[in-house]
Protein backbone atom coordinates (compact mmCIF):
# COMPACT_ATOMS: atom_id res chain seq x y z
CA UNK A 1 0.00 0.00 0.00
CA UNK A 2 1.52 3.29 -1.05
CA UNK A 3 0.92 6.40 0.99
CA UNK A 4 0.66 9.40 -0.70
CA UNK A 5 2.78 12.97 0.87
CA UNK A 6 1.85 15.80 0.50
CA UNK A 7 5.03 18.41 -0.39
CA UNK A 8 5.41 22.08 -0.91
CA UNK A 9 7.40 23.37 -3.35
CA UNK A 10 11.26 23.68 -2.88
CA UNK A 11 11.02 27.39 -3.20
CA UNK A 12 8.14 28.05 -1.08
CA UNK A 13 9.45 25.77 1.51
CA UNK A 14 12.93 27.97 1.52
CA UNK A 15 11.08 31.07 1.21
CA UNK A 16 9.40 30.18 5.01
CA UNK A 17 12.52 27.85 6.47
CA UNK A 18 15.94 27.58 7.20
CA UNK A 19 17.00 24.00 6.88
CA UNK A 20 19.17 22.50 9.71
CA UNK A 21 21.03 18.89 8.30
CA UNK A 22 23.65 16.56 10.69
CA UNK A 23 24.56 13.51 8.50
CA UNK A 24 26.18 10.45 9.98
CA UNK A 25 27.98 8.18 7.77
CA UNK A 26 29.43 4.74 8.59
CA UNK A 27 32.33 3.34 6.87
CA UNK A 28 32.90 -0.06 6.48
CA UNK A 29 36.97 -0.85 7.39
CA UNK A 30 38.94 -2.61 4.90
CA UNK A 31 40.56 -4.84 7.49
CA UNK A 32 40.98 -8.42 7.30
CA UNK A 33 39.44 -9.42 10.27
CA UNK A 34 36.71 -8.34 12.59
CA UNK A 35 36.95 -5.51 15.41
CA UNK A 36 36.84 -7.70 18.19
CA UNK A 37 37.88 -11.03 16.98
CA UNK A 38 39.90 -12.96 14.44
CA UNK A 39 36.91 -14.20 11.87
CA UNK A 40 37.47 -13.35 8.41
CA UNK A 41 35.80 -9.74 6.81
CA UNK A 42 35.94 -10.99 3.18
CA UNK A 43 32.79 -10.72 0.79
CA UNK A 44 30.84 -13.90 -0.47
CA UNK A 45 31.01 -16.58 2.15
CA UNK A 46 28.56 -19.26 2.83
CA UNK A 47 25.92 -17.44 5.70
CA UNK A 48 27.27 -17.87 9.12
CA UNK A 49 30.57 -19.07 7.90
CA UNK A 50 32.80 -16.19 9.22
CA UNK A 51 31.94 -16.57 13.12
CA UNK A 52 33.06 -17.64 16.22
CA UNK A 53 32.04 -17.41 19.77
CA UNK A 54 33.18 -13.93 20.15
CA UNK A 55 31.17 -12.42 17.35
CA UNK A 56 28.37 -14.93 17.90
CA UNK A 57 27.99 -13.46 21.69
CA UNK A 58 28.43 -16.78 23.31
CA UNK A 59 28.89 -16.80 27.37
CA UNK A 60 32.28 -16.48 28.22
CA UNK A 61 33.81 -14.94 25.13
CA UNK A 62 35.86 -12.05 25.35
CA UNK A 63 36.81 -9.47 22.65
CA UNK A 64 39.70 -8.31 21.84
CA UNK A 65 40.38 -5.05 19.79
CA UNK A 66 41.43 -4.53 16.01
CA UNK A 67 44.75 -2.42 15.99
CA UNK A 68 44.52 -1.99 12.67
CA UNK A 69 40.94 -0.41 12.97
CA UNK A 70 41.98 1.63 15.87
CA UNK A 71 44.96 2.88 13.11
CA UNK A 72 42.28 3.78 10.58
CA UNK A 73 40.28 5.54 13.06
CA UNK A 74 43.01 7.81 13.53
CA UNK A 75 43.77 8.30 10.63
CA UNK A 76 40.24 9.01 9.78
CA UNK A 77 40.06 11.66 12.40
CA UNK A 78 43.67 13.09 11.46
CA UNK A 79 42.28 13.64 7.92
CA UNK A 80 39.12 15.28 9.15
CA UNK A 81 41.77 17.84 11.12
CA UNK A 82 39.87 16.31 14.22
CA UNK A 83 41.17 16.08 17.98
CA UNK A 84 42.79 12.72 18.74
CA UNK A 85 41.86 11.50 22.44
CA UNK A 86 44.48 10.30 24.77
CA UNK A 87 42.51 8.65 26.41
CA UNK A 88 38.64 6.81 25.58
CA UNK A 89 37.04 3.01 25.93
CA UNK A 90 34.44 1.44 24.73
CA UNK A 91 30.37 1.29 25.32
CA UNK A 92 27.90 -1.22 25.23
CA UNK A 93 24.72 0.28 22.88
CA UNK A 94 22.11 -1.95 24.35
CA UNK A 95 19.19 -2.07 21.76
CA UNK A 96 16.88 -4.96 20.94
CA UNK A 97 18.99 -6.17 17.59
CA UNK A 98 17.32 -8.97 15.69
CA UNK A 99 21.04 -9.37 13.96
CA UNK A 100 23.25 -8.76 16.29
CA UNK A 101 23.06 -12.18 18.38
CA UNK A 102 24.88 -10.64 21.52
CA UNK A 103 21.94 -7.97 21.78
CA UNK A 104 24.36 -4.63 21.88
CA UNK A 105 26.45 -3.14 19.99
CA UNK A 106 29.74 -2.54 21.18
CA UNK A 107 31.03 1.39 20.27
CA UNK A 108 31.36 4.71 21.70
CA UNK A 109 29.93 7.08 23.72
CA UNK A 110 30.36 9.98 25.66
CA UNK A 111 34.15 9.54 24.49
CA UNK A 112 34.94 8.94 20.86
CA UNK A 113 38.49 8.52 19.38
CA UNK A 114 38.63 11.72 17.12
CA UNK A 115 36.27 14.87 17.85
CA UNK A 116 36.24 18.38 17.00
CA UNK A 117 37.17 18.52 13.26
CA UNK A 118 35.95 19.95 10.04
CA UNK A 119 36.23 18.68 6.19
CA UNK A 120 35.99 21.37 3.63
CA UNK A 121 34.21 20.20 0.16
CA UNK A 122 34.05 22.11 -3.33
CA UNK A 123 30.72 22.64 -4.40
CA UNK A 124 29.72 22.57 -8.05
CA UNK A 125 30.69 26.35 -9.05
CA UNK A 126 33.50 26.09 -7.15
CA UNK A 127 32.62 27.37 -3.78
CA UNK A 128 33.86 25.78 -0.59
CA UNK A 129 31.46 25.04 2.25
CA UNK A 130 33.35 24.25 5.66
CA UNK A 131 31.47 21.10 6.99
CA UNK A 132 32.33 20.96 11.05
CA UNK A 133 32.64 17.58 12.65
CA UNK A 134 31.24 16.74 15.93
CA UNK A 135 33.03 13.22 16.35
CA UNK A 136 34.78 9.91 14.87
CA UNK A 137 34.13 6.81 16.42
CA UNK A 138 34.69 2.93 16.42
CA UNK A 139 32.09 0.76 16.60
CA UNK A 140 30.94 -3.01 15.01
CA UNK A 141 28.76 -3.42 12.15
CA UNK A 142 25.25 -5.79 12.50
CA UNK A 143 24.38 -8.59 10.81
CA UNK A 144 21.80 -9.20 7.65
CA UNK A 145 18.82 -9.79 7.59
CA UNK A 146 16.98 -11.40 4.77
CA UNK A 147 13.03 -11.20 5.21
CA UNK A 148 11.51 -14.11 3.18
CA UNK A 149 7.80 -14.76 1.39
CA UNK A 150 6.73 -11.12 1.06
CA UNK A 151 6.81 -8.48 -1.79
CA UNK A 152 9.09 -5.87 -1.25
CA UNK A 153 11.97 -7.85 0.73
CA UNK A 154 10.85 -5.92 4.25
CA UNK A 155 9.78 -7.69 7.02
CA UNK A 156 6.09 -6.47 6.91
CA UNK A 157 4.45 -8.81 4.98
CA UNK A 158 7.36 -11.31 5.24
CA UNK A 159 6.29 -15.12 6.13
CA UNK A 160 10.21 -15.09 8.19
CA UNK A 161 13.54 -13.98 8.34
CA UNK A 162 17.16 -15.62 7.87
CA UNK A 163 19.82 -13.99 9.75
CA UNK A 164 23.54 -14.00 8.14
CA UNK A 165 26.06 -13.15 11.10
CA UNK A 166 28.99 -12.92 8.97
CA UNK A 167 28.68 -9.12 8.62
CA UNK A 168 28.12 -9.18 12.56
CA UNK A 169 31.41 -7.74 14.30
CA UNK A 170 33.09 -5.68 11.10
CA UNK A 171 34.81 -2.79 11.80
CA UNK A 172 32.91 0.64 11.40
CA UNK A 173 34.19 3.92 11.72
CA UNK A 174 30.68 6.38 12.43
CA UNK A 175 31.29 9.79 11.15
CA UNK A 176 28.82 12.33 12.77
CA UNK A 177 28.64 16.24 11.74
CA UNK A 178 27.83 19.21 13.62
CA UNK A 179 24.46 20.63 12.78
CA UNK A 180 24.67 22.19 9.49
CA UNK A 181 23.52 25.86 9.02
CA UNK A 182 23.85 28.31 6.52
CA UNK A 183 23.46 26.32 3.41
CA UNK A 184 19.97 27.92 2.72
CA UNK A 185 18.91 26.49 -0.68
CA UNK A 186 21.72 24.08 -1.60
CA UNK A 187 21.77 22.14 1.53
CA UNK A 188 20.80 19.12 -0.13
CA UNK A 189 24.00 19.72 -2.74
CA UNK A 190 26.28 20.87 0.67
CA UNK A 191 24.62 16.88 2.10
CA UNK A 192 25.83 15.43 -1.62
CA UNK A 193 29.41 16.92 -1.92
CA UNK A 194 30.21 16.21 1.74
CA UNK A 195 29.84 12.50 1.39
CA UNK A 196 31.26 12.57 -2.05
CA UNK A 197 34.48 14.13 -0.52
CA UNK A 198 34.31 11.86 2.63
CA UNK A 199 34.50 8.90 0.31
CA UNK A 200 37.36 10.47 -1.70
CA UNK A 201 39.29 11.20 1.68
CA UNK A 202 38.14 7.80 2.41
CA UNK A 203 39.44 5.73 -0.34
CA UNK A 204 42.86 8.16 -0.22
CA UNK A 205 43.30 6.83 3.21
CA UNK A 206 43.55 3.65 2.21
CA UNK A 207 41.21 2.31 4.86
CA UNK A 208 38.03 1.57 2.84
CA UNK A 209 37.06 1.42 -0.79
CA UNK A 210 34.05 2.59 0.40
CA UNK A 211 31.73 1.48 -2.11
CA UNK A 212 28.30 3.25 -1.52
CA UNK A 213 26.77 0.26 -3.45
CA UNK A 214 28.34 -2.46 -1.55
CA UNK A 215 27.06 -1.35 1.63
CA UNK A 216 30.62 -0.30 2.73
CA UNK A 217 29.53 3.30 3.38
CA UNK A 218 26.00 4.34 4.02
CA UNK A 219 24.90 8.08 4.81
CA UNK A 220 21.83 8.91 7.52
CA UNK A 221 20.55 12.01 6.53
CA UNK A 222 19.04 14.37 9.77
CA UNK A 223 17.06 17.05 9.20
CA UNK A 224 14.59 19.48 10.33
CA UNK A 225 13.42 22.84 9.60
CA UNK A 226 13.33 26.60 11.33
CA UNK A 227 11.41 29.14 10.48
CA UNK A 228 12.75 32.33 8.86
CA UNK A 229 14.15 34.25 11.83
CA UNK A 230 14.15 31.71 14.63
CA UNK A 231 17.24 30.45 16.50
CA UNK A 232 15.95 26.78 18.20
CA UNK A 233 16.07 23.82 16.32
CA UNK A 234 13.21 21.90 14.60
CA UNK A 235 12.39 18.78 15.27
CA UNK A 236 14.45 16.18 13.44
CA UNK A 237 14.01 13.15 11.30
CA UNK A 238 16.39 10.43 10.68
CA UNK A 239 16.61 9.26 6.97
CA UNK A 240 18.71 5.92 7.33
CA UNK A 241 21.00 4.04 4.87
CA UNK A 242 21.04 5.79 2.27
CA UNK A 243 23.46 4.45 0.08
CA UNK A 244 24.56 6.84 -3.23
CA UNK A 245 25.35 10.29 -3.19
CA UNK A 246 22.42 10.93 -5.67
CA UNK A 247 20.08 9.79 -3.08
CA UNK A 248 21.68 11.43 -0.57
CA UNK A 249 20.81 15.00 -2.56
CA UNK A 250 17.06 13.58 -3.31
CA UNK A 251 16.40 13.05 0.51
CA UNK A 252 17.71 15.82 1.97
CA UNK A 253 15.57 17.78 -0.73
CA UNK A 254 12.37 15.31 0.11
CA UNK A 255 12.44 16.03 3.78
CA UNK A 256 12.75 19.44 3.08
CA UNK A 257 9.67 19.64 1.09
CA UNK A 258 7.65 17.31 3.34
CA UNK A 259 9.00 19.31 6.55
CA UNK A 260 7.73 22.36 5.37
CA UNK A 261 4.60 21.18 4.07
CA UNK A 262 3.64 19.46 7.51
CA UNK A 263 4.59 23.03 9.58
CA UNK A 264 2.80 25.25 6.94
CA UNK A 265 -0.49 23.54 7.15
CA UNK A 266 0.08 23.18 11.19
CA UNK A 267 1.06 19.78 11.91
CA UNK A 268 4.15 18.50 14.06
CA UNK A 269 6.85 16.72 12.47
CA UNK A 270 7.73 13.68 14.46
CA UNK A 271 11.46 12.33 15.42
CA UNK A 272 11.46 9.25 13.97
CA UNK A 273 13.78 6.93 11.51
CA UNK A 274 12.34 7.16 7.62
CA UNK A 275 12.97 5.07 5.13
CA UNK A 276 14.74 6.06 1.64
CA UNK A 277 12.97 4.70 -1.63
CA UNK A 278 15.35 5.07 -5.09
CA UNK A 279 12.38 4.57 -7.40
CA UNK A 280 10.11 6.81 -6.07
CA UNK A 281 12.92 9.79 -4.36
CA UNK A 282 10.55 9.60 -1.63
CA UNK A 283 11.01 8.56 2.08
CA UNK A 284 8.37 6.40 4.53
CA UNK A 285 7.59 6.26 8.21
CA UNK A 286 10.61 3.89 10.00
CA UNK A 287 9.99 3.54 13.74
CA UNK A 288 9.90 6.44 16.51
CA UNK A 289 13.75 7.58 17.28
CA UNK A 290 14.95 6.49 20.62
CA UNK A 291 17.16 9.11 22.04
CA UNK A 292 20.39 8.51 23.24
CA UNK A 293 19.86 7.66 26.68
CA UNK A 294 17.26 5.42 25.58
CA UNK A 295 19.99 2.77 24.65
CA UNK A 296 20.91 2.69 28.17
CA UNK A 297 24.54 2.97 27.14
CA UNK A 298 27.82 2.22 29.53
CA UNK A 299 31.10 1.34 29.49
CA UNK A 300 32.50 -2.44 27.94
CA UNK A 301 33.91 -4.20 30.99
CA UNK A 302 35.62 -6.57 28.65
CA UNK A 303 37.35 -4.47 26.87
CA UNK A 304 40.21 -1.56 27.96
CA UNK A 305 40.77 1.35 27.50
CA UNK A 306 42.08 2.62 24.09
CA UNK A 307 45.27 5.59 24.74
CA UNK A 308 46.76 6.00 21.90
CA UNK A 309 50.51 7.66 22.76
CA UNK A 310 50.91 11.04 20.77
CA UNK A 311 54.26 9.88 19.21
CA UNK A 312 52.03 6.99 17.42
CA UNK A 313 49.46 9.51 16.68
CA UNK A 314 52.09 12.00 15.05
CA UNK A 315 53.66 8.71 13.37
CA UNK A 316 49.96 8.44 11.58
CA UNK A 317 50.03 11.84 10.91
CA UNK A 318 53.42 11.84 9.29
CA UNK A 319 52.20 9.41 6.98
CA UNK A 320 49.09 10.66 5.72
CA UNK A 321 48.73 11.01 2.12
CA UNK A 322 48.02 13.92 -0.21
CA UNK A 323 44.66 14.76 0.68
CA UNK A 324 41.63 14.87 -1.86
CA UNK A 325 40.90 18.40 -1.95
CA UNK A 326 44.81 19.71 -2.15
CA UNK A 327 45.46 16.96 -4.46
CA UNK A 328 42.60 18.19 -7.21
CA UNK A 329 43.82 22.29 -6.75
CA UNK A 330 47.00 20.81 -7.62
CA UNK A 331 46.34 18.53 -10.65
CA UNK A 332 43.97 21.32 -11.90
CA UNK A 333 46.65 23.47 -12.28
CA UNK A 334 48.67 20.50 -13.96
CA UNK A 335 46.34 20.42 -15.88
CA UNK A 336 45.13 23.34 -16.82
CA UNK A 337 41.31 23.14 -16.59
CA UNK A 338 38.83 25.28 -14.65
CA UNK A 339 37.38 24.39 -11.75
CA UNK A 340 33.79 23.48 -13.34
CA UNK A 341 35.72 20.97 -15.57
CA UNK A 342 37.21 19.34 -12.65
CA UNK A 343 34.17 19.14 -10.56
CA UNK A 344 32.45 17.09 -14.05
CA UNK A 345 35.50 14.86 -13.86
CA UNK A 346 35.08 13.96 -10.29
CA UNK A 347 31.30 13.58 -11.05
CA UNK A 348 32.22 11.22 -13.73
CA UNK A 349 34.17 8.82 -11.41
CA UNK A 350 37.48 9.52 -13.95
CA UNK A 351 39.82 11.35 -11.82
CA UNK A 352 41.94 8.70 -10.62
CA UNK A 353 41.42 7.06 -14.82
CA UNK A 354 42.88 10.11 -16.20
CA UNK A 355 45.52 10.15 -13.66
CA UNK A 356 46.51 7.02 -14.47
CA UNK A 357 46.36 7.02 -18.01
CA UNK A 358 48.69 9.98 -17.99
CA UNK A 359 51.20 7.64 -15.75
CA UNK A 360 51.01 5.30 -18.36
CA UNK A 361 52.48 7.70 -20.90
CA UNK A 362 49.46 10.15 -22.09
CA UNK A 363 49.31 13.86 -22.32
CA UNK A 364 46.98 14.99 -19.81
CA UNK A 365 44.65 16.89 -22.74
CA UNK A 366 44.68 13.32 -24.68
CA UNK A 367 43.73 11.36 -21.43
CA UNK A 368 41.42 13.33 -20.51
CA UNK A 369 39.49 13.64 -23.74
CA UNK A 370 39.03 9.85 -24.13
CA UNK A 371 37.44 9.31 -20.33
CA UNK A 372 35.41 12.28 -20.75
CA UNK A 373 34.20 11.74 -23.99
CA UNK A 374 34.35 8.22 -25.72
CA UNK A 375 34.41 6.16 -22.81
CA UNK A 376 31.97 8.09 -20.39
CA UNK A 377 29.73 8.02 -23.23
CA UNK A 378 30.50 4.06 -23.12
CA UNK A 379 30.04 3.74 -19.52
CA UNK A 380 26.91 5.41 -19.63
CA UNK A 381 25.21 3.44 -22.26
CA UNK A 382 26.47 0.66 -19.97
CA UNK A 383 25.14 1.66 -17.06
CA UNK A 384 28.60 1.63 -15.12
CA UNK A 385 31.12 3.36 -13.27
CA UNK A 386 34.15 4.14 -16.23
CA UNK A 387 36.73 2.20 -13.62
CA UNK A 388 34.39 -0.90 -14.45
CA UNK A 389 35.04 -0.66 -18.58
CA UNK A 390 37.14 -3.60 -20.19
CA UNK A 391 39.38 -1.12 -20.97
CA UNK A 392 42.99 -0.16 -18.57
CA UNK A 393 44.48 3.42 -18.67
CA UNK A 394 47.47 1.90 -19.69
CA UNK A 395 45.65 0.76 -23.31
CA UNK A 396 44.00 3.83 -22.86
CA UNK A 397 47.10 5.51 -22.92
CA UNK A 398 48.60 3.27 -25.84
CA UNK A 399 45.62 4.38 -28.42
CA UNK A 400 46.74 7.99 -27.36
CA UNK A 401 50.17 7.45 -28.48
CA UNK A 402 49.11 5.82 -31.96
CA UNK A 403 47.18 9.01 -32.64
CA UNK A 404 50.26 11.16 -31.60
CA UNK A 405 52.41 8.94 -33.47
CA UNK A 406 49.82 9.13 -36.41
CA UNK A 407 49.14 5.72 -37.12
CA UNK A 408 45.58 6.43 -36.13
CA UNK A 409 43.79 9.47 -36.59
CA UNK A 410 40.47 10.12 -33.88
CA UNK A 411 38.19 8.23 -35.94
CA UNK A 412 39.82 5.28 -36.12
CA UNK A 413 41.33 6.03 -32.47
CA UNK A 414 36.98 4.98 -31.56
CA UNK A 415 37.28 1.93 -33.67
CA UNK A 416 39.90 1.03 -31.38
CA UNK A 417 38.44 1.58 -28.02
CA UNK A 418 35.32 -0.18 -29.63
CA UNK A 419 36.98 -3.41 -30.08
CA UNK A 420 39.21 -3.27 -26.66
CA UNK A 421 35.82 -2.67 -25.30
CA UNK A 422 34.16 -5.59 -27.07
CA UNK A 423 36.87 -7.99 -25.72
CA UNK A 424 39.08 -7.99 -29.25
CA UNK A 425 42.51 -7.91 -27.58
CA UNK A 426 44.88 -4.86 -26.93
CA UNK A 427 44.80 -1.62 -28.95
CA UNK A 428 47.39 -3.03 -30.86
CA UNK A 429 45.88 -6.36 -31.73
CA UNK A 430 42.30 -4.87 -32.72
CA UNK A 431 44.75 -2.26 -35.23
CA UNK A 432 45.84 -5.63 -36.58
CA UNK A 433 42.54 -7.33 -36.79
CA UNK A 434 40.32 -4.69 -38.05
CA UNK A 435 43.24 -3.33 -40.55
CA UNK A 436 42.47 0.36 -39.28
CA UNK A 437 45.95 2.09 -39.68
CA UNK A 438 46.20 5.19 -41.04
CA UNK A 439 47.35 5.13 -44.81
CA UNK A 440 50.40 6.59 -44.84
CA UNK A 441 51.84 5.56 -48.74
CA UNK A 442 52.34 8.92 -50.00
CA UNK A 443 51.31 7.33 -53.61
CA UNK A 444 48.06 6.10 -52.32
CA UNK A 445 47.19 9.18 -50.66
CA UNK A 446 48.76 10.96 -53.78
CA UNK A 447 46.23 8.58 -55.72
CA UNK A 448 42.92 9.44 -54.08
CA UNK A 449 43.47 12.75 -53.79
CA UNK A 450 43.77 13.20 -57.58
CA UNK A 451 40.68 10.89 -58.08
CA UNK A 452 38.65 13.48 -55.54
CA UNK A 453 39.87 16.03 -57.96
CA UNK A 454 38.91 14.77 -61.24
CA UNK A 455 35.58 13.69 -59.47
CA UNK A 456 34.70 17.19 -58.46
CA UNK A 457 36.28 19.59 -61.28
CA UNK A 458 33.63 22.46 -60.21
CA UNK A 459 35.37 21.98 -55.96
CA UNK A 460 38.55 21.75 -57.38
CA UNK A 461 37.75 25.43 -59.64
CA UNK A 462 36.34 27.10 -56.38
CA UNK A 463 40.04 26.38 -54.49
CA UNK A 464 41.91 27.69 -57.46
CA UNK A 465 40.29 30.93 -56.94
CA UNK A 466 40.87 30.83 -53.66
CA UNK A 467 38.09 29.09 -51.61
CA UNK A 468 40.15 27.14 -49.61
CA UNK A 469 37.33 26.38 -47.24
CA UNK A 470 35.84 23.60 -50.13
CA UNK A 471 38.83 21.39 -49.81
CA UNK A 472 36.67 20.41 -47.14
CA UNK A 473 34.52 18.43 -49.68
CA UNK A 474 37.57 17.21 -51.14
CA UNK A 475 38.88 16.22 -47.58
CA UNK A 476 35.31 14.32 -47.08
CA UNK A 477 35.67 12.39 -51.07
CA UNK A 478 39.17 10.85 -49.96
CA UNK A 479 38.24 9.99 -46.08
CA UNK A 480 35.76 8.42 -47.74
CA UNK A 481 37.56 6.35 -50.20
CA UNK A 482 40.00 5.05 -47.84
CA UNK A 483 37.10 4.54 -45.08
CA UNK A 484 38.42 7.03 -42.54
CA UNK A 485 41.63 5.97 -42.42
CA UNK A 486 43.61 8.96 -44.05
CA UNK A 487 45.04 11.66 -42.24
CA UNK A 488 42.81 14.39 -43.22
CA UNK A 489 45.20 17.41 -42.32
CA UNK A 490 47.76 15.72 -45.18
CA UNK A 491 44.83 15.21 -47.43
CA UNK A 492 44.11 19.01 -47.26
CA UNK A 493 47.77 19.61 -47.68
CA UNK A 494 48.01 17.58 -50.81
CA UNK A 495 45.17 18.96 -52.27
CA UNK A 496 46.18 22.31 -52.25
CA UNK A 497 49.68 21.39 -53.22
CA UNK A 498 48.34 19.63 -56.43
CA UNK A 499 45.85 22.74 -57.03
CA UNK A 500 48.87 25.40 -56.36
CA UNK A 501 47.22 26.91 -54.10
CA UNK A 502 48.61 28.08 -50.67
CA UNK A 503 46.63 28.67 -47.56
CA UNK A 504 46.28 31.85 -45.07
Amino acid sequence: MTTTIDLVSYEDALASYDPVMGLEVHVELGTNTKMFCGCSTALGAEPNTQTCPTCLGMPGALPVVNATGVESAIRIGLALNCEIAEWCRFARKNYFYPDMPKNFQTSQYDEPIAFNGYLDVQLEDGETFRVEIERAHMEEDTGKSLHVGGATGRIHGASHSLLDYNRAGIPLIEIVTKPITGAGERAPEVARAYVRELRELIRALGVSEARMEQGQMRCDVNLSLMPKGAERFGTRSETKNVNSLRSVERAARFEIQRHAAVLSSGGTIVQETRHFHEDTGSTTSGRVKEEAEDYRYFPEPDLVPVAPSREWVEEIRASLPELPLARRNRLREEWGVSGTDMQAILNAGALELIVQTIEAGADATSARKWWMGELARSANEAGVAPDRLAITPAQVARVSELVAKGELNDKLARQVIEGVLAGEGTPDEVVDRRGLKVVSDEGALGAAVDEAIAGNPGVADKIRGGKVAAAGALVGAVMKATRGQADAARVKELILEKLGVTEG
